[in-house]
Formats: C-alpha cells, structure tokens, sequence
C-alpha cells in the first residue's frame, strides 16, 4: 500500500440514488478535507437518465385455414420483410362463389373463388346433415374459404396469425382457427350453425392473458327483404386467447329460422346470408396492425314450402349450393349408358345428334348449371316431342325397335331442354344431343335424377340449379 504524505488524508464519498451509485475519490489536504466534506453534505442527488420504452407491436394476418405459416425464426431471418402478403391479399379478394346460387348469389363482388365440394354417391341416400370442426378443416384445404359437404352440411373457416414484435423484432407468434359450420337436419326449418375456436398455438413469452377475442354474427341480407329469420342461442362476449385455449374446441350454437309464410311465391323461398366474424384487441401497451377483426365466408340458408318437394306442409332449408349430379360409366352402373352419352356430349359435342358445329352444351360446371323445370308441364312435353323428333330425323322413325327410347340431353326437366331455343329465342339452335338407348338405362338414369332434385330440394325456376358429374 503506498504511503500517504502527512497532512493530507484519501476520502472516498459515495452517494446512492435509486439504482445509481455515485464515487468521489480525492487525494487532498486535511483542511480542504474538512470544507469537501461539508460541501458533500448539500450536494443534489443524482437522478439516472430517463429510459425509453419498448415499441410493442402485433400484426395479425387473416389467411386460409391451411397456409402454411412461417415459424418465429422464419420471422426473425426476414427482417420484417411481410412473408404472407400474397396469401393475405389474395384471401381477401374474392367475397363471392359461382356454386352459391339463388339471391345469395348476388352477394359480394368477385367471381373466381375456389371452392371445396364434397361428391356425393352415385345411388343418392340422403345426404349427409352432420359435420365436425375437423372435417370442415380437412375440407378447407390449404386455399378454400368455405367447404360444403352436401346442401345439408356447409363450413367457413380462416386462421388468425398474429405477429408480435419488440422494436420492429418478432418475439412471438400466436395463431387460432374460427370456424363456422352449418347442419341442417332432415325435414327441418332449423339452421344449425355452431362457430368454433381451435388449434390456438402460441411461441414465446407474449401476453397472451391479455389478448381479448371477441366473436360476432349477423345476417346482414333477406330475400324477400319483408321477411324474417329469427336468431336463437348465445353470442359469448370477449375472452382472452388463454381462456379460449384451455377449452378448445370452443364452441357456441345459433338456430336460424324463417317461418312459412313470408317467401316468394310459389315455392315460399326465403333466402339469407349469415357471417361470423371476430374481432381482436391487444394487451395494454401494445400497437395493433394488419387485420385487427375478420369475416368468415358467408354461409346461405333457405327456406321453402314447395309442394313437390318433402314435408310440403311445414317445408324444409338447405343452403343454396349448386350440387352435382353425380352419374357413374363404371361397368354395373345402372346409368352407365347415360352417364357414356352425356360425357360424349361434353368432351366431343360435335360428334353428337343433331349436328352444330358450335354445339356447347350446358351443365357440365357451376359456371354453366341446369335450372329445374317443374311447373311449365307444357315445356317438359315441348323438351320431350323436340328430342323425340330429332331421333326420327337422325336416326329413323324405327329408332325405338327393340326396346329403345331417344335419350336427351340436357334433360326434358330443364329449363335447358331440347326446346329452349323455341321458349328463349336467344339460346342457340340444336344445343343439345339425342341418342337411342335401352329403355331399361333411360328409366335408371330418369329415376336417379329425380331422387337427386328431391333429396336436395332443387326448386324449379331460376333461383336454384345443379350440374352434372360424369365419372
């Protein structure tokens, strides 16, 4: 230790405030000790430099339940770069669907939506009614915003991926999937639609206790707009991502019904539309960014007292997809013989009878569907002789020796029948194709279609269609 001259004397002052710790150290004389160490007494106390807080942030992304979503490392190795900017905007554009049909189908704006069908059998049991969250996700996909398994059974659905950061660096991710899906059971006026909140995952150390979920619903159009649907069951209010996480699959259940009565005439159709949406707000002390709420796909419910069709005394609902008719050229099948003519009509139209070298027939896509044509029994006989015609011309009047009848295609219950052009004159001429068939194959395939439009509640008119899959 070194030796310290006489009359001076080391002093060390330390001075604490808060989380600062202030040194003094001198080598000086014993008298000017003595007036430092007064002045020490007085002096101010240091205060430490005012800290600047975080920039917290979450940015959430609505997206296909199935996008694949990047990892928090993903994130970080970006550099903020947006990774889902095209899966984003392209889920966002489009709001309309060409199966939706009926005034459903004027609902939204873009036209080009894939969509998800489930094909329903060829022998035509009921259709199915029931459907699980995880068979609607299976049925979204990776692209689709909604799945219907058959008129009976319709699903919407997205993932919410939320992004959180920390001065502009992702620190965690947190992601659920919203989904609605519809049932409808047999001869019933009751809409079922059940919305869930599943897989809800969660990286890093977020806040997630303070992350409220809202859900909402609506039905923000009726056809006829005099009419009324009325909304039963509970609409739970907000909860946090951690509440909803301990008791997924989260589900709530609304009843939608219009009563009998109030439709257009003359099946009393009353059409709708119903969304489910959620809405998102963040932990106090965070910025929120992106999508802050999301609106699933519509869903559209109808209601109807056709007197053709089941329970014509209380009416029944569907949603108003387009569906195929599904018709099988498998060895056996009982329309076999049909389903070979109608696909030689769809793949090689210019083979068939009569001739027309532009010959283009309707029915084989939503985009170009089969309208029912049920009240105008005048038409379906008009449909009928004008097929029946061109057989005799085609083919010879002993067309039919043998047990034979002249099949046609499209069907004589159609609006789009042999005979269209004469009842809409802008139709084109001869669009249609005539064949002689087993009598025996012409009735299964007639039985088969009718037991399809009854089973799905087909309506006649312009309201309502189907079309054609020939497997």
């Amino acid at each position: 230790m070194p030796t310290v001259p006489r009359g001076v004397v080391v002093c060390s002052l330390i001075r604490q405030t808060g989380t600062m710790k202030v040194t003094f150290r001198r080598t000086f004389s014993i008298t000017a000790a003595i007036g430092v160490l007064a002045a020490a007494s007085v002096l101010p106390v240091a205060s430490p430099a005012a800290a600047t807080p975080p920039s917290r942030e979450m940015h959430t992304s609505v997206l296909p339940v199935g996008t694949r979503l990047p990892s928090l490392s993903d994130l970080q190795r970006a550099g903020g770069k947006d990774l889902l900017l095209v899966e984003r905007e392209a889920f966002a554009g489009s709001e309309h669907a060409p199966e939706v049909v009926g005034p459903a189908a004027t609902y939204g704006r873009v036209s080009n939506q894939r969509s998800a069908v489930a094909d329903p059998p060829v022998t035509y049991p009921e259709p199915a009614r029931t459907m699980t969250p995880q068979e609607c996700i299976k049925g979204l996909g990776t692209d689709k915003k909604f799945f219907f398994k058959s008129r009976f059974a319709s699903c919407s659905g997205a993932v919410f991926f939320t992004v959180w950061s920390q001065n502009g660096r992702p620190v965690g991710e947190t992601q659920f999937v919203y989904l609605s899906v519809g049932t409808i059971a047999k001869d019933s006026r009751d809409v079922r639609i059940t919305q869930y909140f599943t897989k809800l995952q969660k990286t890093g150390a977020v806040p997630t206790s303070a992350m409220m979920i809202k859900p909402s619903v609506k039905i923000p159009k009726v056809w006829p707009k005099t009419a009324k649907v009325t909304q039963t069951g509970a609409v739970p209010g907000a909860r946090s991502f951690d509440v909803i996480a301990a008791q997924q699959p989260a589900g709530f259940t609304r009843v939608l019904k219009a009563a009998a009565g109030q439709g257009s005439k003359p099946a009393d159709a009353v059409a709708s539309v119903f969304e489910a949406s959620a809405v998102i707000t963040p932990p106090p002390g965070y910025t929120a960014a992106g999508e802050l709420s999301g609106t699933l796909f519509f869903l559209p419910p109808r209601w109807d007292k056709a007197s053709y069709l089941p329970k014509k005394a209380q009416g029944g609902a569907v949603f108003t997809y387009l569906v195929p008719l599904v018709y099988s050229t498998k060895a056996g099948s009982p329309e076999r013989a049909v389903a070979n003519h109608i696909k030689t009509a769809f793949t090689k139209p210019g083979s068939t009878k009569p001739v027309n070298a532009s010959k283009k027939v309707p029915g084989s896509s939503a985009q170009s569907p089969l309208r029912r044509l049920y009240h105008d029994n005048a038409r379906r006989k008009k449909n009928r002789s004008t097929a029946v015609s061109a057989c005799k011309k085609v083919f010879g009047k002993d067309y039919a020796k043998g047990g034979k009848e002249c099949d046609e295609y499209p069907f004589a219950t159609t609006y789009e029948g042999c005979a269209q052009n004469t009842y809409e004159p802008s139709a084109p001429k001869n669009n249609f194709s005539v064949r002689p068939l087993a009598k025996k194959d012409n009735g299964n395939a007639g039985n088969l279609l009718g037991q399809f439009m009854t089973l799905n509640r087909i309506l006649d008119g312009d309201d309502d269609g189907f079309y054609v899959t020939i497997k």
